[in-house]
């Protein structure tokens, strides 16, 4: 099969197309006929040596697929071959077949392509454990998230928004904002105003009761200031780093949790309990059209280098994915 591997830690200009051999499915594994992968910031960090694969997972980079299942493994059940799905995987995403394991594969809902299926498992996965589960977030309160029109902020505004939300997004343009409007949210340009400031305006001092944040290091004073009492921070990546300053005391008088959590390395089982939720709330919403797939672009498998420069450049909005067979 045709697979993008990484040749050496580095930019990237270290992704190459090569020929790998077929794997074979495990116990409660499946074997995916891949027509479309997505790309996320994770993958960036495995390119550049900053983020190995988990025992066990394929060197090859690649998070969360859609297609076909074109072989089982021993003891799966409630699938069968020519099944169309998208997936949640620990690597091998960007190739022509990739191993799943059977409980993290959801039906391609119904209405949408391989390829707009394959922008959902990663943020959806991502979302829906750190902002329900982690966060308890519940009808009726008040959330932010940072980098809305990022493929994690989309699916985050329009979950929110579903399960009866307030939701602002900070974002770093005004195309951005406006994206993150049309999905729901009051968008924050954090270029020109200070989300602090326009959060305590936008919500009459009380703050937030969830915020999700990916940057991390000196954000995380500006974001206890947004929380509301009892209010929850998650944090799901450092991209400004991942040490700060808390005070402590903030923390005590408005009673705030910080809390926090990574996907790729978890227990099968663990991830398994999120699909459940996913399939029993979240596909209701994407057949119905209340959560919808945002892509930005999609390119072919062997443009997986222009794929991860347009990510680090950082314009998109929503999802890039590779294109790796035609779609159905």
């Amino acid at each position: 099969m045709r697979a993008i591997e990484i040749t050496e830690p580095g930019g990237a200009e270290v992704l190459r197309l090569a020929e790998r051999p077929l794997p074979v499915p495990r116990y409660g594994e499946v074997l995916i006929r891949v027509q479309a992968a997505g790309i996320n910031r994770p993958d960036i960090l495995q390119r550049r040596g900053l983020y190995p694969p988990p025992p066990g997972a394929s060197d090859i980079p690649g998070l969360e697929v859609a297609g076909e299942i074109a072989a089982l493994g021993p003891d799966v059940g409630g699938w069968s071959v020519s099944d169309r799905v998208c997936a949640l995987v620990t690597g091998g995403g960007y190739a022509e077949y990739c191993i799943a394991a059977s409980p993290l594969c959801l039906p391609i809902p119904e209405g949408l392509s391989a390829t707009e299926a394959a922008s959902l498992p990663e943020a959806l996965f991502t979302v829906w454990n750190n902002v329900f589960d982690r966060g308890g977030l519940q009808s009726g309160e008040h959330f932010l998230v940072h980098g809305g029109a990022s493929g994690i902020g989309v699916a985050a505004i329009q979950l929110a928004r579903a399960a009866g939300a307030v939701v602002y997004a900070t974002a770093g343009n005004s195309e951005k904002c406006r994206a993150c409007v049309a999905l729901g949210a009051q968008a924050i340009n954090y270029r020109e105003e200070d989300f602090v400031a326009r959060v305590d305006a936008l919500t009459g001092g009380r703050g937030v009761d969830v915020l999700l944040d990916m940057v991390g290091g000196d954000y995380l004073p500006r974001n206890l200031a947004c929380l509301a009492e009892s209010g929850r921070l998650v944090q799901i990546a450092v991209q400004h780093g991942a040490k700060a300053e808390l005070d402590l005391f903030k923390l005590m008088v408005k009673r705030l949790i910080v809390t926090g959590s990574t996907l790729r390395p978890r227990p099968v089982a663990e991830k398994a309990r999120i699909a459940v939720s996913l399939a029993g709330t979240v596909w209701p919403w994407l057949v119905s059209g209340s959560v919808r797939p945002v892509v930005d672009r999609v390119l072919p498998l062997a443009q997986a280098a222009e794929a991860h420069r347009l990510m680090e450049a950082g314009q998109h909005i929503g999802k890039l994915v590779l294109q790796v067979a035609e779609t159905a």
